[in-house]
């Protein structure tokens, strides 16, 4: 089932257009990211964009007219797993098509739907891993991934390119690590484990082959 807009602009479906682009104004400035500061700033800037894309949705009326009819469709609420695959395909073309707001929304919805699910949550880390301002969540996204299915050798590697990009060494190392434990021998993990911990490539007795 699609994202409601009506209740990201809180607003009634009954709205007039005046209404919603009122509404939008009000919103727009108790929300704006220029209020906000630090880790209150990089979620005033994701609700902002939402704020936004829902007000360019109902404001259009084709769009809205679509928007209605999406929402009058029957939905598959009563299973969350079907819910959170139909999130995941949505993200997934979002994410080929470098749409990263749209994909990581979706994602978002399928970790929502099915919190249980790996692959939804390294999902959601790949397309926050696009934007500077969102790796934060993409940190904790990763490393849940990480919870719910630890020997899976590829979660690991991207725990660890990610903790590396966030600059938490340790935690990098420790996910590269894992990455290799689990995993066949990997060029790219062994390169970034090595320039992590400045290990010397081996060679002879003064360091060469």
């Amino acid at each position: 089932m699609p994202r409601d807009l009506y209740a990201v602009l809180d607003v009634p479906r009954t709205a007039t257009e005046e209404q919603i682009r009122q509404r939008f104004r009000e919103q727009a400035r108790l929300r704006h990211p220029d209020r906000f500061r630090g880790a209150a700033k990089e979620k005033a800037e994701l609700e902002f964009q939402e704020l936004t894309q829902a007000f360019n949705v109902l404001a259009d009326p084709e769009r809205r007219r679509q928007h209605d009819s999406e929402l009058q469709r029957p939905g598959n609420d009563s299973d969350p797993r079907q819910l959170c695959r139909a999130y995941m395909q949505r993200g997934v073309k979002a994410y080929k098509e470098k749409a990263w707001l749209e994909a990581a929304d979706n994602f978002d919805r399928a970790t929502k739907a099915d919190p249980t699910n790996p692959q939804a949550w390294h999902y959601l880390a790949l397309a926050c891993a696009q934007e500077k301002n969102w790796l934060p969540r993409a940190v904790t996204a990763v490393e849940r991934s990480c919870e719910l299915e630890p020997m899976n050798p590829t979660y690991a590697k991207q725990a660890g390119r990610i903790l590396q990009m966030a600059g938490q060494s340790d935690r990098a190392i420790h996910h590269y690590r894992r990455a290799l434990q689990w995993g066949d021998d990997d060029p790219v993990v062994q390169q970034a484990l090595d320039e992590l911990t400045k290990t010397p490539r081996r060679g002879g007795l003064f360091g060469k082959a």
